[in-house]
């Protein structure tokens, strides 16, 4: 009997111990599947960024490079996602060719900031210390936001082939917002734009001397938009003097024409001919201008492993009204007033919204970007003292320090 009972607890031990060895084992071939996805995520992704690339190009030799006269320096450079024309008297570009893709919407790679010179300019270009203590800030003529999506491509707006001694008070500012304002059009039409950047090299410009390379200032620069994908085709100009503008970037609008006469360059020249004059003479800033709120679909309220730890979602924020907290998800529309105040919802769009937040006009200044629309389909997480209003919890944001923008896996993104 004993004997019996004896063999009935090991039988019971041995079937308990298979069954622990059978989970272990099909935990650690789940495992092995999950890092077999994630090493093809990666090759998937750096797959389809090559043929990004290649698809940029391709499309910018579609509608032609620019032309130069034949007395301006020229050497050709082809990068990942722009071409450029390096003048090397000037040690800059003459312009910098480059399309904003769909895929910026949802790219959120940080600032590399690796300045660096460009190695693929056989003549040589500028280098740190030609700016460096200058006083004029190494403005981007492609925008590096432009390229969130794309690891090198961000890395590469940063060759000073890319860049060009621009006053802080033109850089940060004005020519901030029409960079913005032209990557904001792609959010709301999901339509890529070619854009063509440059300076205008009028006669006795200023000089930087203090490093081994002598770099023009320009007084100006121009900055080309063109929308052929959609049904209604439109283009649309600004040249903007190189200080500080205090009137709205719509009052440096003109036609591509009027910069092809300034700069001497032939924009463009591969689109049929009818078309190319009916958009390089003419623009209709309205039809820029006329832009829906900026909004995504609705996205579901992020769990625990798609937000730091010790963090709230947009539903869990209803809870702990008049306390300080983190609250986190995906920024699905975006508002900016008449007097300047930023609002965002989470999650969900005005009414359905269960979490929102604001930017008061008063803090907007607080922030070295445009909140409303660096915000728009990123997920972020803000920190404050959650309020009540009209019934629904929201959040007052007084400085960029208190939002932390997270990558898809929900992790911290470098500042």
């Amino acid at each position: 009997m004993y004997k019996y009972i004896h063999f009935l607890i090991a039988l019971l031990f041995w079937s308990g111990t298979l069954k622990g060895q059978e989970t272990r084992e099909i935990i650690k071939e789940l495992e092995k599947q999950q890092h077999e996805l994630e090493l093809r995520q990666i090759d998937l992704s750096s797959e389809l960024e090559i043929y990004r690339l290649n698809k940029i190009r391709e499309d910018l030799h579609a509608v032609g490079l620019p032309v130069l006269s034949e007395d301006v320096d020229d050497e050709l450079v082809e990068h990942g996602a722009m071409i450029l024309s390096y003048n090397e008297r000037h040690e800059q570009a003459n312009w910098v060719s480059h399309i904003i893709i769909p895929a910026v919407n949802k790219g959120n790679l940080p600032r590399t900031n690796d300045f660096r010179k460009d190695s693929l300019v056989k003549s040589g270009t500028a280098v740190k210390s030609d700016y460096w203590y200058s006083g004029f800030d190494r403005g981007h003529l492609a925008p590096s936001a432009d390229f969130r999506w794309s690891p090198r491509a961000i890395s590469e707006s940063y060759v000073y082939s890319n860049i060009s001694p621009q006053r802080p008070e033109f850089n940060r500012e004005i020519w901030a917002k029409l960079e913005s304002f032209v990557r904001k059009h792609v959010w709301v039409t999901n339509e890529q734009l070619i854009v063509v950047t440059g300076p205008i090299y009028d006669k006795g410009l200023e000089t930087i001397t203090q490093g081994p390379n002598v770099v023009s200032i320009p007084n100006r620069y121009f900055k080309l938009i063109l929308d052929i994908e959609g049904d209604e085709k439109k283009a649309i100009a600004f040249l903007m003097p190189n200080a500080s503008c205090k009137k709205p970037f719509i009052t440096y609008a003109t036609t591509i024409d009027e910069v092809e006469k300034l700069t001497g360059i032939d924009f463009f020249s591969n689109l049929p001919e009818d078309l190319q004059s009916k958009l390089e003479s003419t623009y209709d800033f309205s039809k820029w201008e006329a832009l829906k709120e900026g909004e995504i679909p609705t996205q579901n309220p992020l769990g625990l492993n798609d937000r730091p730890n010790n963090t709230l979602n947009s539903v869990e924020a209803d809870l702990f009204v008049d306390k300080k907290a983190c609250v986190c998800g995906v920024i699905v529309s975006t508002r900016k007033t008449s007097t300047g105040s930023v609002f965002f919802n989470f999650d969900s769009k005005f009414p359905n919204h269960t979490f929102s937040g604001s930017i008061w006009s008063d803090n907007v200044k607080n922030f070295t970007y445009e909140p409303e629309i660096e915000f728009l389909g990123k997920k972020i997480c803000i920190s404050g003292k959650i309020r009540e209003y009209k019934g629904k919890p929201t959040m007052n944001v007084e400085h960029e320090k208190k939002v932390t923008f997270l990558d898809h896996n929900g992790r911290k993104l470098p500042k």
